[in-house]
């Protein structure tokens, strides 16, 4: 086995368990090693510092399998970390009976660059990194074995892939329908039912990190006219309905997906209907036309797409922040509430909130922040997981 040898004092991030070894710590790799094969990792000093997956293509040059110099890795370590995190989700009372739930988080399980969904028998794995990519029939096994579900669909199609020399890889490994079938699966969450798109559906087929949100939404949603901005698939607007709102109005730019959330509208018939409007528009222009026309809702939702991957983004992405809450400020009704989103990875949590602020004041408004709203709790956030790269939220109220 090779060994990674790093630059003195580079071992301080990987004993605080940060699980990314950049390229500048690498001093020099003593031995050969393939993209993806494991290599031993050393301080300067000579101290054993654990495992890691070699990656010679990616800035990110090894990332830690094991902080433990002495554990093998192999097909019984992958089963092990899968068992594990799999019966962490399923010790969380919260979610008994979800269909939909992230069972491997990449880092915050130990086994970065590994996503992986269920939605009731059927299994979504993303692979990100080329030694979570070497392992795929070992993950795949460990994680038929850990749930016992009979469908599995690789989604490795993740534009990071291609920093790590990878291209993508999709396809049923087990399972799925017959040749020439569209895959039909639907969830129900929290006593609402939603098509999930798999195959071309964004992420892993649907966003499972908005689980509690959509469920706060639900309960603040009575008698509320209700603006779903970015609604993707209606997720957002269902649970309002749900809840008992008077009126929701939902925009996005893609008619296919606004077409699969009316299918989703559709397959509740508990809810009313004729409460809910689809609206296929620029969410930037719609908002400013919105206040034109006088609107007023008492609750808006702003979920928008990722604005910034990474660092580098930030202020271009921090403009397209505030100027949607600024337009979100200024519908509110007196008393109204804005939830409020970034999943950016280069917008810190700390400038979300600076950005919305500096939004209300721009706007006029007086505003207050009621509740910092974070993922679901199958989508941990703990010391290991890279930084930025969760979702950020607010729920602030208007006087």
């Amino acid at each position: 086995m090779a060994k990674l040898i790093l630059h003195p004092g580079k071992e301080r991030s990987l004993l605080r368990r940060h699980p990314w070894i950049f390229a500048g710590a690498v001093e020099r790799l003593v031995g050969r090693a393939r993209a993806g094969d494991t290599v031993e990792v050393f301080a300067a000093d000579e101290r054993p510092l654990g495992r890691a997956a070699w990656s010679p293509q990616s800035q990110i040059r090894a990332r830690m399998w094991s902080f433990d110099a002495n554990e093998t890795i192999d097909d019984a370590f992958f089963k092990r970390r899968v068992a594990a995190a799999v019966a962490r989700r399923n010790g969380l009372p919260e979610l008994q009976g979800q269909d939909g739930v992230r069972l491997l988080h990449g880092e915050t399980d130990g086994l970065p660059g590994v996503v992986a969904d269920r939605y009731g028998d059927t299994l979504v794995l993303q692979l990100t990194a080329v030694g979570a990519d070497r392992w795929r029939r070992a993950i795949v096994g460990a994680l038929l074995a850990a749930t016992g579900c009979s469908h599995l669909y690789e989604r490795s199609d993740a534009d990071v892939r291609r920093l790590e020399g990878l291209q993508p890889e999709v396809g049923w490994r087990v399972g799925g329908p017959g040749e020439g079938e569209t895959p039909a699966l639907v969830i129900n969450e929290n006593g609402v039912r939603m098509h999930v798109d798999v195959v071309g559906g964004h992420k892993t087929g649907f966003y499972l990190d908005q689980r509690d949100n959509r469920w706060r939404v639900r309960a603040l949603s009575d008698g509320r006219s209700v603006l779903n901005c970015f609604c993707y698939t209606g997720g957002f607007s269902l649970q309002a309905l749900a809840g008992g709102a008077s009126r929701v109005l939902s925009i996005d730019s893609s008619g296919p997906a606004l077409a699969t959330a009316a299918a989703n509208l559709a397959l509740n018939p508990q809810l009313e209907a004729a409460r809910a409007e689809w609206r296929e528009a620029d969410v930037f222009s719609e908002l400013r036309q919105l206040k034109a026309a006088g609107e007023r809702f008492d609750l808006i939702i702003l979920d928008p797409p990722k604005f910034a991957p990474s660092a580098a983004h930030a202020e271009r992405a921090a403009r397209a922040y505030k100027d949607i809450n600024l337009q979100g400020f200024r519908l509110l009704a007196p008393g109204g509430l804005l939830m409020s989103y970034s999943c950016s990875g280069g917008i810190s949590a700390e400038l979300f909130r600076k950005v919305v602020a500096d939004a209300a004041i721009d706007a006029g408004r007086s505003a207050r922040i009621v509740e910092h709203l974070a993922a679901a709790p199958d989508h941990p956030v703990g010391l290991a997981f890279p930084e930025g790269e969760y979702l950020k939220g607010l729920l602030c109220q208007v006087d």
